[in-house]
């Protein structure tokens, strides 16, 4: 499973309710769409955090960063550099 499926799943699994999983496109906005709230946002950043096993500094956490699947990888793939 890439991270892209990872983070799909993990979104699925305690942050979203959705009829069917395939709704959930890896650009689907999270955060601007009203999907994800603050409170969801941190929980899923200490997930994530656990997940792929990385840190986010208080200055990488932005809304914008964290609005799609896509962006949340772009930050997981730069992490692991």
């Amino acid at each position: 499973m890439d991270n892209k499926e990872q983070i799909k799943q993990i979104l699925l699994d305690g942050f979203i309710e959705v009829e069917n999983g395939n709704e959930l496109e890896n650009d689907t906005p999270l955060i601007s769409s009203g999907i994800l709230d603050s409170i969801s946002i941190l929980q899923l950043i200490d997930t994530l955090e656990k997940t792929f096993e990385i840190g986010f500094e208080a200055h990488e956490i932005d809304r914008d960063k964290f609005d799609s699947i896509d962006l949340i990888n772009q930050l997981i793939v730069d992490k692991k550099q």
